[in-house]
């Protein structure tokens, strides 16, 4: 990247927040990368010089001590609080003054602006003043913002006030001291707190998110702005004390590094970002597990289902059309209870059974219902619900369609190893990628939403093994069947391994019919390699039962289904009439 093509030279950056802290590493960053003119705006006093007694006293401990003894000199009495006071103001000003050092290093001019940005009148008369000198402001960079963590049962107005105002408030003020036509760039500093929301940060989430929407509101009406609202995870700095970042790492969500985040603001600035106008840059914030009340509950969830709205249906057409994969079915139920019950995951699935498909012809339901019967409640633990998916005909006759056991866990065991991994090639079957399917009726009748096996490695009587590489479909083409921690599309071309056993030594081919488990270990991977590994455990003249392994090069597994038992059919039942 070149100094020329990200910021114009002449840009003036006014910087909320930006003295200390992130903002201020942000700034500094940006600066090496451009040098311009930078105005930053803080609420902490510069002190043009510092008190004598404190002068050459960097460490926390002398200098606290240096305090008391000159409260006690001037015959004031100190105490905890006014120690602290006394000493944030010296440490916030030399914080300051080595921000605004850093900042001139590069070739850059700075100020800083001893105001709250939150003070209209106070804000615009020092713009004023400050425009006079530095010329005419293009960019800004809001990042101010204060945290009041709380149950929202314990938060105060004054909580309240003091998170939104500094993050709403100020942008209000900002754009109404400053005219947006003339603005290059704007960057709002929001949160994942805002996009995922979290614990304790009710009114944090909703002035982060007030943002979120701003930023999309001021880009419809200011194209040519660049702006955008990045939703920040925790940095390794700043509001996250060690506690926090402790309790980040117990809920498996990423810090981000000081230089990698300075770098990531520093790019999303480059021209070739201008249309992202919303950025999420972090993990996302699963929230702690609440205690489980005892009460075993009931849940009816409906969903109205077409082919509009679902487009990867068309890749799943059986005799001429669109039927719901079981694999999404299943994925519909595990997503309901995991919605049920934020920080608990999906580990299992038993006796899952296809009572009547949901085809989407003239005689479709116009609405869905899933049933969620929790069964049992395991604090801290586990929950299981009773699932099942059902219509009622225009009669008033009730249809269901699927019906399994879920169980969700609060920690997943540990990973499997399949002992029986055989990558070895035997040539057999040399039919490869996109000609084991919609080749012909033995081939598998799936479209690319649903196609992934890459080659037959080995196939015996006893077992066939694939590698197999799904390519992520677009959040457009999975509709209402988003993937999540369950993946619907690579679980289910994880079982056409059974297709082309049954193809290759009976001349038949089937569909699903039950299954007696499935279990996640891990996320089945996007865009990479992986295998599947099927072993027939018996073949009757209309069914056929196997166990799928979903592992990795060494066996590692990323799921498995065990007692799936599929129904034979007539090649050309599958065929469109």
């Amino acid at each position: 990247m070149t100094t020329q093509t990200l910021t114009p030279p002449s840009s003036v950056f006014l910087i909320t927040g930006g003295a200390k802290g992130i903002t201020a590493e942000c700034t500094i960053k940006l600066a090496k990368a451009q040098p311009g003119k930078f105005i930053l705006l803080g609420r902490s006093e510069l002190l043009a010089t510092e008190p004598e007694y404190a002068q050459d006293c960097l460490e926390e401990a002398p200098l606290k001590k240096r305090i008391m003894e000159n409260l006690l000199a001037q015959g004031e009495k100190p105490t905890p609080m006014s120690v602290q006071k006394i000493y944030n103001q010296i440490n916030s000003s030399r914080e300051i003054k080595k921000t605004l050092a850093a900042i001139q290093q590069t070739g850059s001019s700075v100020e800083y602006i001893n105001v709250d940005v939150t003070d209209k009148i106070a804000l615009q008369q020092k713009l004023n003043a400050v425009v006079n000198r530095m010329g005419t402001i293009t960019g800004i960079i809001h990042g101010a913002g204060n945290l009041a963590d709380k149950l929202i049962e314990k938060k105060t107005e004054q909580d309240f006030e003091k998170v939104y105002t500094a993050k709403v408030q100020g942008l209000e003020n900002l754009l109404m001291c400053i005219n947006p036509q003339q603005l290059q760039h704007l960057v709002l500093f929001s949160s994942v707190t805002g996009f995922y929301g979290n614990m304790g940060q009710s009114d944090y989430a909703i002035a982060n998110e007030i943002l979120n929407k701003s930023a999309h509101l001021i880009k419809q009406n200011y194209p040519d702005c660049h702006v955008v609202a990045i939703n920040w995870g925790g940095w390794d700095s700043g509001m996250v004390t060690p506690e926090i970042k402790k309790a980040f790492t117990e809920r498996g969500i990423d810090i981000i590094p000081v230089g990698v985040g300075t770098q990531m603001l520093v790019k999303e600035l480059h021209p070739k970002h201008h249309a992202t106008t919303q950025l999420v840059i972090g993990s996302p914030m699963s929230p702690l597990p609440a205690p489980l009340d005892t009460t075993l509950k009931t849940y009816r969830i409906r969903r109205r289902m077409t082919v509009e709205n679902n487009p990867f249906l068309l890749d799943h057409m059986i005799a001429g059309y669109p039927v719901l994969p079981a694999t999404c079915a299943m994925s519909w139920m595990i997503n309901a209870c995991e919605e049920c019950y934020p920080g608990y995951r999906y580990f299992s699935c038993k006796d899952f059974k296809f009572l009547k498909g949901i085809i989407f012809n003239e005689t479709v339901a116009k609405e869905h219902i899933i049933e969620l019967q929790e069964i049992t409640k395991n604090d801290g633990e586990s929950i299981e619900f009773q699932a099942k998916i059902l219509s009622k005909t225009p009669e008033g006759k009730t249809h269901y369609h699927f019906s399994s056991t879920v169980k969700l866990v609060r920690e997943l065991p540990q990973t499997l190893t399949y002992q029986a991994v055989n990558l070895t090639p035997d040539n057999i079957i040399t039919t490869i990628g996109k000609g084991l399917y919609q080749n012909g009726p033995a081939s598998l009748f799936h479209g690319p939403c649903f196609q992934g096996i890459e080659k037959v490695l080995n196939i015996s009587q006893e077992k066939i093994t694939v590698e197999c590489f799904w390519k992520d479909i677009t959040p457009q083409q999975q509709g209402q069947f988003p993937i999540h921690w369950h993946n619907p599309y690579s679980t289910d071309l994880s079982t056409h391994p059974l297709w082309i056993w049954l193809s290759h030594f009976h001349q038949e081919v089937c569909l699903p019919g039950q299954m007696t488990t499935s279990e996640q270990y891990r996320a089945i991977p996007r865009n990479e390699t992986f295998y599947v590994s099927c072993e027939i455990k018996e073949k009757k003249p209309t069914s056929a039962t196997a166990d799928f392994y979903l592992h990795d090069r060494q066996g590692q597994l990323y799921s498995r289904i065990l007692g799936s038992r599929a129904v034979v059919v007539p090649m050309d039942l599958l065929q469109a009439k």
